[in-house]
């Protein structure tokens, strides 16, 4: 188990737009790691101010948003309001 560091991890209730939620799954698929452990390293890198994705990989991305429709971008950061509002 070398390099590898134990935490303690908890269930959360947080909600997130469904599309985002989608991609994510099918960004974590692909990468063949859990949607858990790509979220924390996204927080993690974006922590410490680094980009975590290769110029390829958010290529990629872009082609996954448009198979589920996502038309959200940073622009969008805290604007979102939940569709019953």
């Amino acid at each position: 188990m070398a390099n590898k560091l134990k935490v303690e991890r908890i269930q959360t209730g947080m909600r997130i737009e469904k599309r985002l939620v989608k991609v994510l799954k099918a960004l974590a698929e692909y990468l063949e790691i859990s949607l858990g452990d790509l979220i924390e390293g996204i927080v993690l890198h974006s922590f410490d101010g680094k980009a975590p994705f290769s110029k390829e990989m958010i290529e990629r991305i872009g082609a996954i948003k448009k198979i589920y429709g996502l038309d959200l971008d940073s622009s969008h950061s805290h604007k979102l309001i939940e569709a019953s509002e």
